[in-house]
């Protein structure tokens, strides 16, 4: 048995994919049944495949504190500490303490300002570990028990219901679909329904249903572990970084040259004393450096982030200042970023097929086939768009409320009205009522056509009928369905967006859509924003696309003219961010959900949104307290102007320490002269 279990990790090494074969060859491969494994198999399988748990790195507080000693100006400052404490007592003198201490001292203000800072942006990897779920009921030696989520191993039988977090990776067994919230995962903005032989993702919501699944991933092999993985693996230096070392390189290459003419050509040729020879080392080194710049730039920084905080925007990483004051292309989440997420009804779209009925009447008749507590998203869109959700039910009697489900894939009120005459209407999915309209055969064609139109436009539709109960009875069949009107669905965009965007291109930044749902809907999200609808799905990243078009443009060209993606996951996202670093852009990647955690880490800038997950929020440099995007413009500004302090004052500490170094030589060089030539009057 043991080797048997020993060749499973093959399953992994050979990539099999467990999410998309047969069922039965899931169990095959996996070598497990529907009457779950033993707890020796699980333990075996455990030390295989490891715990159903995120790995945290462990890192040393104090090694990360003497970390920020290590840098051009720093080391240059060391070497004028160790100068002033060791090598200055030539000539009988003491150590120069004091030169010592100051030096020191701003070198551990320095680190502490940068230790604080950093230590501050919180470990992304252990927001997304806590939202896996702690315990799972799983069935092992035939009992099902409630165990931890992290013992967990593929070929585990699970059972999850309403409300459960999903512990692993897992396709679902004969039951009833479930509707599942991955939005956080994928960016789709309704739930989807999920039926056995199905795949799940740890990490998302039951939001209706009962079901059993078998475990086909765990932790770190997860979709959610992998999103994990990219957000920890990813150590991006800062712009403001970069900049200080070049400063820090030009500023020891200042002082090298100096150093050399002090040290090569003045001693050989003019014989100087040892002790005066140090001194002027010393003050090469402590003068010659801004010593004092990562602190007034530490401070100015400081102050910046308050004045951000008091707009609505917490930054976390300082140095995430400078880098959004450069930015030119923004990335930016659709769902719950750019739009709502909350579904509409656009009224002056819907298509109503029943004469003498209004468009105000078809939306009454869809709230009466919705529930009034206890909603789903479609039924708090169509129930909202009343002036007063208590007309759903005025004036009428509920009889009987048929809720969703799968097989019928409607929602129906049975009623009484004021008249005592009996109704029933329905609303749900447009093939599903066509069926049960009595003129079928003469609308189908109209109908499928307004379907077509809505779904290019990236609406969804939903149809409405209704129908008369003669006798009175719920249980009576009735009389003919009329097939009333088909109503368009949109998560509509905020009503910043717009404006922001705008004010974005204004700036000189470049707005990106980047997101999991539909290309059609992508592309009419960026049809009501102005932003353009030059958007390409997923598969031209991979140059899997079937357009010659797209398929002859190199994929770093076609990021850059695209004005977005659709139908995008986490690698997509993190691998469009990298590929526009590449091209030497400052880029900037907004977000709200663990999908969008690892671009988050990896851009210049990562903006959490309102309302964003905790592990988006870790992931991100700077957090909206505000909803939409329309403080991103404030922080841009106000950023630019702490930069451009920040750009006078570098100048400023530059410009000084070329004075001081060539006017120190050259006065040391002139005073050495006006002594060796000095005229004797004896």
């Amino acid at each position: 048995m043991a080797d048997k279990e020993g060749n499973l990790d093959a399953v992994l090494k050979e990539a099999v994919d467990l999410e998309n074969i047969p069922l039965e060859e899931v169990f095959e491969n996996l070598r497990c049944s529907h009457g779950g494994l033993t707890s020796e198999q699980a333990q075996q399988r455990l030390q295989i495949f490891g715990p159903n748990k995120l790995e945290e790195k462990e890192e040393s507080k104090f090694l990360k504190f003497l970390g920020f000693m290590w840098n051009p100006l720093s080391w240059v400052m060391e070497a004028a500490a160790i100068m002033a404490i060791a090598l200055a007592n030539g000539g009988g003198k003491p150590p120069d303490w004091q030169d010592f201490v100051g030096i020191i001292t701003l070198l551990l203000i320095n680190s502490t300002i940068s230790f604080i800072e950093e230590n501050n942006a919180g470990n992304a990897a252990a927001a997304l570990m806590a939202r896996l779920a702690p315990k799972a009921k799983v069935l092992r030696d035939g009992r099902w028990t409630e165990e931890e989520a992290a013992i967990l191993v593929p070929g585990d039988i699970v059972s999850i219901k309403l409300g459960d977090i999903i512990p692993a990776d897992a396709r679902l067994l004969d039951g009833d679909p479930l509707k599942i919230d991955q939005s956080a995962l994928t960016g789709e903005s309704l739930p989807v329904t999920k039926g056995p032989g199905d795949g799940v993702y740890s990490g998302s919501t039951v939001k209706q249903g009962e079901i059993e699944a078998v475990v086909i991933a765990t932790g770190v092999h997860t979709f959610f572990g992998k999103a994990a993985h990219l957000v920890d693996s990813t150590n991006q230096v800062g712009h403001f970084q970069k900049v200080l070392t070049a400063i820090g390189n030009f500023c020891i290459c200042s002082i090298a040259v100096g150093m050399f003419v002090e040290i090569i050509v003045m001693y050989p040729i003019q014989h100087r004393a040892y002790r005066p020879g140090i001194d002027n080392l010393l003050v090469l080194l402590i003068g010659g450096i801004p010593i004092a710049m990562p602190t007034v730039l530490s401070v100015t920084m400081a102050i910046g982030s308050h004045r951000l905080a008091q707009q609505g925007a917490i930054t976390k990483r300082m140095t995430a200042i400078e880098e959004m004051a450069g930015m030119d292309v923004l990335c930016s989440d659709k769902t719950g970023t750019l739009t709502l997420n909350k579904l509409t009804v656009d009224k002056n779209l819907i298509e109503v097929f029943e004469r003498g009925v209004t468009q105000d009447q078809v939306i009454l008749m869809a709230a009466r086939a919705s529930r009034i507590e206890n909603q789903d998203a479609i039924d708090t869109a169509i129930v909202g768009m009343l002036a007063d959700p208590k007309e759903a039910r005025a004036g009428i009697q509920e009889v009987h409320f048929l809720p969703f489900n799968p097989t019928d894939k409607r929602t129906a009120l049975t009623y009484i009205d004021s008249d005592g005459k009996m109704y029933r209407v329905s609303k749900g999915a447009p093939e599903q009522i066509l069926n049960l309209a009595y003129n079928k055969s003469q609308i189908e064609r109209r109908v499928h056509a307004v379907i077509d139109k809505f779904a290019e436009r990236g609406l969804r539709s939903l149809a409405v009928a209704y129908q008369e109960v003669p006798d009175g009875r719920k249980e009576s069949p009735g009389g003919p369905w009329h097939f009333v009107a088909l109503m368009p669905l949109f998560d509509p965009p905020r009503h910043d967006s717009a404006e922001t965007i705008r004010r974005a291109l204004n700036l000189g930044v470049n707005v990106k859509m980047i997101t999991g749902d539909q290309l059609a809907i992508g592309k009419e999200t960026g049809r009501r924003l102005g932003m353009g609808t030059n958007m390409y799905p997923s598969s031209a990243l991979l140059g899997q696309d079937k357009d010659e078009s797209i398929a002859a443009l190199p994929v770093d060209d076609l990021i850059e003219k695209a004005d977005g993606f659709a139908g995008v996951f986490p690698e997509h996202k993190y691998e469009i961010v990298k590929r526009l670093q590449a091209r030497k852009h400052i880029c900037g990647m907004t977000g709200d959900g663990v999908n969008d955690a690892p671009a988050l880490k990896k851009a210049d800038i990562g903006i959490a949104v309102a309302d964003a997950t905790d592990a988006a929020r870790s992931a991100s440099d700077i957090v909206l307290t505000e909803p939409g995007l329309s403080v991103i413009i404030s922080a841009v500004l106000t950023s630019r102007a702490i930069f451009q302090r920040m750009k006078n004052y570098t100048i400023y500490a530059v410009s000084i320490t070329i004075r001081i170094v060539v006017c120190f030589l050259d006065l040391s060089l002139g005073l050495e002269v006006v002594q060796v030539h000095e005229p004797s009057f004896d």
